[in-house]
């Protein structure tokens, strides 16, 4: 007892000061590892001379989109989807029409194709229109807003309550009662501005209006509403709401600021109906080394119900196919899988983008880089990157080989409704950067069509995509993640090493070497054991110490105290938090791999 204590006592004060030493953010360099691991590189020079290795294959691929055979292919692709489509709202039989179009056509262009089932919301807009009849008679322009209510039958006729921010809607609550709100809220940003459209309604019901005209989030109009989701707020009476014109919204705030009376009628058939069942669409070409290693470029395929959707997303969704088909037409085939995903849904919340993460969460240490262009394709401007510094690094020389179509600049700031989960839970992200000062002119209006897109933008969007998608997916080592030191309970290192020994034990009998030296036999153990406890969190701890072709991340997973029957390990207590996992030097895990398992075979009295 006195010699297992001692022992379990060298071995948490062992693992602790190796995991102070992994997570120092100044990791000594090591030499090149295996390909499922993720290096830090012996000097940056290497890296770059990996790199500009490339500068052939991307300027085939520039060529090809820009003045060869493939020139205007992007835009002549999303025409036809267009214009045989139409608009795409999430729940639509033309959203379905979408999938199997795009279905269908990447299938003919040679593409490995599959759908994934999603569950996505299904709201009607019906008929609509908004009148001003005091102190004279004009019609408003409006789109109603998704997931609002309608109004009754006959409409709702009230007097009209003008404010231009939340705040001055608090100060003028006791007017509120029984009336129209209409917010004039000036555009300060996309970002910022949209909370009106996001919760204007909620906030006016509070003070009891009993319905809401948002001016449209846009700097620019020609009297032309713009559309988009709204959140309703739990436990909030619902109210209806749509947007009107800036220009409807200044009238209105103009009269309002001369003390004069005004009165609106509104009718809205908007309802929502039961959810339905679609798909995000998937398109890949396999890697040659390492097919299970992804990475994923994606725009997304449903639009509202105005316009043609071309430039939100059908663009996006267009570049993303685009780069797939210049690789396949040049021969060429990455180490990593090339996975184009279009998603569903994305409008109403990325509701495509959210079940998709769900069902391939498990799996994220596979996923190397996460793309997604959802803010037109006017002329790109950079390649936004989100990632550790040694990934930034590598992504620095990578946009050197944009040169040709003078497209060097890496940003910081990667964004994307689609993929934001994946950036949050660690995983590299890009975004495409473009001259999209007019882009907000018609976001989410009926001018959303062909007349907005260029093919020339597109052919430059397409060969800025492909390029940083091939290269990245034929690298030899996938893309440095972060290591970051969270908190250690002491203690508890103990009842982890005694876990992970019952665990082999509970799993192969007495000898557990052959689960600790069969990295593939481990793999398909914890597989089981994350089914059957759903702990997850058990495979990021023996993988990082005993598999060192693999790594993980999580955002703020915290090991706790459980139970699992089926392995027989009782107290597995918290031993460290981990937000991201970006490298670990190979022969310092093969050192405390083979330190822990010669302390296993000494307390368990198998040496």
């Amino acid at each position: 007892m006195f010699r297992r204590a001692v022992l379990h006592i060298l071995l948490s004060s062992f693992l602790f000061l190796s995991l102070l030493s992994l997570s120092d953010c100044h990791v000594p360099p090591a030499r090149t590892m295996s390909h499922g691991a993720r290096p830090m590189p012996n000097k940056v020079s290497n890296i770059a001379a990996e790199v500009a290795g490339y500068t052939g294959v991307a300027k085939q691929i520039i060529d090809l989109a820009v003045f060869g055979v493939a020139q205007n292919r992007s835009y002549r692709r999303l025409a036809d989807f267009t214009d045989t489509v139409g608009n795409r709202v999430s729940g639509s039989h033309n959203l379905d029409r979408a999938i199997k179009y795009m279905y269908s056509a990447m299938t003919k262009d040679g593409l490995d194709v599959h759908l994934e089932p999603v569950k996505i919301p299904h709201w009607v807009r019906g008929k609509e229109s908004a009148e001003m009849i005091v102190p004279r008679a004009k019609n408003l322009a409006i789109l109603g807003l998704g997931s609002s209510v309608g109004t009754p039958p006959d409409g709702i006729q009230a007097e009209v309550l003008v404010v231009k921010s939340f705040e001055e809607l608090k100060q003028r609550a006791s007017d509120a009662e029984g009336k129209i709100v209409v917010f004039n809220q000036p555009f300060v940003s996309y970002g910022e501005t949209v909370a009106y459209r996001e919760y204007g309604a909620s906030e006016a019901a509070k003070v009891g209006a009993v319905a809401t005209l948002i001016r449209s989030i846009t700097p620019l109009s020609i009297n032309s509403p713009h559309t988009g989701w709204q959140d309703y707020q739990e436990g909030v009476k619902q109210i209806p709401t749509a947007c009107i014109t800036i220009e409807d919204a200044e009238l209105m705030w103009r009269i309002a600021q001369r003390g004069q009376k005004i009165v609106v009628k509104l009718t809205m058939g908007a309802r929502t109906l039961p959810d339905v069942d679609s798909f995000n669409t998937v398109a890949e070409i396999k890697g040659w080394q390492h097919p299970e290693q992804v990475v994923l470029l994606s725009g997304h395929l449903d639009s509202w119900d105005v316009g043609q959707g071309a430039m939100d997303d059908g663009g996006g969704a267009m570049i993303s196919w685009e780069a797939l088909s210049l690789i396949k037409d040049l021969g060429l085939r990455p180490r990593r899988t090339l996975r184009t995903v279009l998603w569903t849904a994305e409008e109403q919340g990325g509701i495509g983008a959210q079940q998709y993460y769900n069902f391939h969460k498990g799996n994220l240490s596979n996923f190397d880089l996460i793309m997604e262009s959802d803010m037109g394709t006017f002329t790109p401007v950079a390649l936004q990157f989100s990632g550790s510094d040694a990934a930034k690094k590598i992504m620095e020389e990578v946009v050197k080989l944009l040169a040709p179509i003078n497209t060097t600049k890496l940003e910081g700031g990667a964004e994307g409704t689609d993929i934001a989960l994946w950036m949050k839970a660690g995983v590299p992200g890009a975004s495409l950067h473009v001259e999209n000062s007019r882009y907000f002119w018609f976001h989410h209006t009926e001018g959303d069509t062909m007349t907005v897109q260029d093919p020339g933008d597109m052919n430059l969007c397409s060969a800025l995509w492909a390029v940083v998608a091939y290269v990245v997916a034929d690298l030899e080592d996938m893309l440095p993640r972060r290591l970051e030191y969270r908190t250690f309970i002491p203690g508890s290192l103990s009842l982890t090493i005694q876990a992970c020994s019952r665990f082999c034990q509970g799993h192969n009998g007495p000898d557990s070497r052959s689960v600790l030296t069969n990295k593939f036999v481990l793999k398909s153990h914890l597989r089981t054991v994350d089914e059957d406890c759903g702990i997850h969190q058990f495979l990021l701890i023996l993988d990082l110490f005993v598999g060192k072709n693999k790594s993980y991340e999580h955002s703020g997973v915290l090991l706790r105290t459980f139970q699992c029957r089926h392995v027989g390990m009782v107290g597995f207590s918290s031993l460290v938090q981990f937000n991201k996992i970006q490298y670990y030097n190979d022969n310092a895990v093969i050192f405390i791999y083979l330190f822990v398992y010669f302390l296993f075979l000494v307390i368990y009295g198998e040496f």
